[in-house]
């Protein structure tokens, strides 16, 4: 363990060298990136501090403990019980740290939010989903820009687009992929009866095209006129941008910028989310037989969590964890719930570990 947490400071003080380099620090992007590394490599290199000042102090007492003096020996022994527990206990807190964190977890990401099923209620609750979000981003500090807004005919949305950078964004929004339930009496329903409505999200993260290794000769570009709802503009232009991955004919499109830069964009982060997940598919059934993670693959058919709001209770279904605190979750005290995932991910690894 020890020569895994050298390892980590070395690069740590390399990461620290690169920021202070005036050639890095003009290049944003370059800076932006090891800026990021090196904050994410900084709780494991404090612990890292802590327990190597840990085992000097232990190393002491032991030499005490070696003395022929009683009372030298006495305090040492005091020294060590107080000692090693500690040690254990830190030991448990770094193997933790240490576990391989997806790279992909400290990336930036387009989330979508889509209303499923219930009609005018389901875009109202993908507007309450929104605002959860929206209350959530902002106790993260993380800056948030809107690509596409589709509003609902009642209110709510039928369709959000959003892009959302900060620290640790994948990370923690990677759990939120999936179907979220709604059961509650609507504003629209007179009998005052409960009904069952859902919204789609759908997380990915941000990559560049050095992360998934394409050859720009490989793709085939084409533009096209977007249309349906958007405004006076979209039939007018050849804002619609649609990508062809020759060697592996996944394709992938966007009509919901409002520029058809903005669809390049997003249409070609679709294509590294396919080209990725096909890649990694290829690569979970070679190793073993594809291993259904808890994060599972964000399918929008999976039913991850419900809101029940008669009961102010939140279950999230691959955990089986329920919350009787509705009301503080939609104004975006989300913080339980992520944590509570990430705590079984983590457990997931750690079993994987000892088993390979």
């Amino acid at each position: 363990m020890l020569d895994k947490l050298e390892a980590i400071y070395e690069r740590y003080i390399y990461l620290e060298e690169q920021l202070s380099d005036p050639s890095i620090a003009s290049d944003m992007d370059k800076y932006t990136k090891i800026s990021k590394e090196y904050k994410n490599l900084q709780e494991v290199v404090d612990k890292y501090k802590e327990y190597k000042e840990l085992l000097g102090n232990i190393k002491t007492a032991q030499e005490m403990l070696a003395e022929d003096d009683a009372e030298m020996q006495e305090m040492a022994k005091m020294e060590m019980d107080e000692l090693v527990p500690k040690r254990e206990g830190l030991e448990e807190e770094i193997k933790v740290l240490l576990i391989p964190k997806d790279p992909e977890d400290s990336k930036d990401v387009i989330i979508e939010i889509r209303s499923g099923t219930g009609g005018d209620e389901a875009s109202i609750f993908a507007g309450d989903l929104y605002k959860m979000y929206m209350k959530y981003f902002e106790t993260q500090n993380w800056k948030v820009e809107a690509v596409s807004i589709n509003e609902g005919t009642v209110g709510g949305y039928n369709k959000l687009v959003l892009e959302v950078f900060g620290n640790d964004v994948y990370g923690k929004l990677k759990f939120e992929s999936g179907a979220h339930r709604v059961q509650r009496v609507p504003k629209t329903e007179s009998q005052g009866r409960v009904h069952t409505s859902a919204a789609t999200v759908v997380v990915m993260p941000k990559f560049e095209m050095e992360d998934i290794d394409i050859n720009k000769a490989d793709l085939k570009t084409d533009t096209f006129r977007a249309s349906g709802a958007g405004g006076q503009h979209v039939n007018k232009t050849e804002s619609g941008v649609r990508f062809t991955h020759l060697p592996t004919g996944i394709v992938s499109e966007s009509t919901d910028g409002r520029s058809q830069h903005k669809n390049r964009e997003i249409a070609l982060q679709r294509l590294y989310v396919k080209i990725y997940e096909a890649k990694r598919e290829a690569h979970d059934s070679k190793v073993s037989a594809a291993r259904k993670s808890l994060v599972g693959t964000g399918d929008r058919s999976g039913k991850i969590r419900t809101y029940n709001y008669p009961q102010n209770r939140v279950t999230d279904h691959r955990i089986n964890l329920t919350l009787y605190s509705l009301d503080k979750i939609m104004a975006g005290d989300i913080n339980d719930i992520i944590e509570a995932l990430q705590v079984a991910e983590n457990a997931e690894k750690m079993k994987e570990g000892e088993m390979g």
